[in-house]
This record gives structure tokens, sequence and C-alpha cells, in this order.
């Protein structure tokens, strides 16, 4: 686990350097999302203690039950990277501190009130009283895929900045897989593209573009991916819990 983790940030470091539409950049300012879906609560323990401190799930049930083993890590950020169903919102801000999935502004609303009512959520350990999200946006219509439309996006900002406890923090996207990562980077482009387009017409500093995987996070990070989010690449293939 730990000369995986290391690998990863080498590669992170090398993309960072490079850049490409980004320009060279500090690796330090890409953030490395374990994604632990599937994963046992011994995995994300190692993954932990090999420097990682924080980690994505994609499923509120299943972070519930892998929690109680996990309570000790203080210092670690849950960010919830799976779709959202609205009967499991409450559970949500209660367990995570961040959401980088949202994608609808009744959604976002109901988060919004949540949040409000529940407090800081996570078991209380972060001070912040806004509940950081990310939108996630869908730039190739897929049967499998979710996301806010282009074309709905900023209607969908304009609600979000608007509701007093999320912080809306920018933009995220899962692009087509493609077998040459190549591929990808008109996609990932157009996100980072989108995020520089949303702040400047809302007036307002959207610092985080959440893109790029184990096949293609070092592209990511060449068109400015503020963090990447690495499962295989961390754990091995998945088998299922």
């Amino acid at each position: 686990m730990a000369a995986n983790v290391s690998q990863i940030r080498e590669r992170i470091a090398g993309a960072a350097a490079r850049g490409v539409s980004a320009g060279a950049r500090d690796p330090g300012e890409a953030t490395l999302v374990a994604v632990s879906k599937t994963v046992p609560a011994e995995a994300i323990r190692a993954a932990y203690t090999a420097g990682v401190r924080h980690f994505g799930e994609n499923r509120v049930q299943e972070w519930e039950s892998k929690r109680a083993a996990l309570e000790d890590l203080n210092d670690a950020l849950w960010h919830l990277i799976g779709g959202l169903q609205s009967n499991k919102v409450r559970r949500a801000v209660k367990l995570f501190h961040l959401v980088d999935s949202l994608d609808s502004a009744d959604l976002a609303r109901r988060l919004n009130q949540a949040r409000i009512e529940e407090g800081n959520g996570a078991g209380g350990q972060i001070t912040n009283p806004r509940l950081p999200i990310l939108l996630e946006v869908l730039l190739a219509p897929e049967e499998s895929k979710r996301g806010i439309l282009e074309s709905e996006l900023t209607g969908v900002a304009e609600v979000v900045l608007a509701l007093p406890s999320l912080e809306f923090r920018g933009l995220m996207c899962i692009p087509p897989y493609c077998e040459n990562p190549e591929e990808a980077r008109p996609y990932l482009r157009r996100l980072a593209q989108l995020r520089r387009t949303v702040a400047q017409g809302l007036g307002t500093s959207l610092p985080a573009l959440s893109m790029g995987m184990s096949h293609d996070f070092e592209i990511a990070i060449e068109e400015g991916a503020t963090e990447v989010r690495i499962g295989t690449g961390i754990f091995g293939e998945r088998t299922k819990l």
C-alpha cells in the first residue's frame, strides 16, 4: 500500500511539473482522494498509515457500515463521490465532510436544509458551518452517467451560491472511459474551461476541479485538476463486499 501511494504521488508530481494547459504547478495543489468504495476498513487504514488523508465513498450505507472501525482516524476527510438519493440526504450530512457529486438544484436545497438542522455533520469534526460541495457535470451523455448538463450548469450554480449552508467550491466530472487516456483530454480541458466561465460569470472563486482517475489522472493534472480520485492505483482491483 505504501509503495502504491508513493508511486501515485510521484506521478502526480511529474504531471504537475509538466503542466500543459494548466502550466507547471506545485504538486501539493493536487489533492489525492483514495476511492475506498468496496474496500474493507483495514485497507483504508493501511492507506491512511501510508499518508492518505482524503477518502472517497460512493454510497451512504456502505460508509455507515465501515465508519465505526475507522472513527479514530480523526484527521481523515470523507468525500461523497457517488450519487446521492434524496432520502439519504440527512444521513449524508452526518457522515461526510464534503459532497463532490451534487447534480441538481433540488438536491442542493435538501442538503442545505439538512445541514442547517443537523449542524456540522461528519461527527462534528469540522467547524466550517458550510458544507463544501462540487457540482458534477455531464460532459458526454451516457446511460450509466449522471450529472448536470452544461446548458443548466449556471442556473444550478446560482441556486447553490444562494444557499447559506453550502460552500460551492468547484466542478467535478467523470469523462467517458477511453483506453487511450489522451482521448479523455478534450473532456478534461472542457471542464477546466467551464470552471473558469462559471466563476467569471457569477463573480465567485471556484478553487476546486475534481477530475481524473487511476487511468487518466496525469492527463487531468496537466489540464488543471486540483483533486484526483484514485482507487485501483492504490487499493488494486476491487472485489465486492
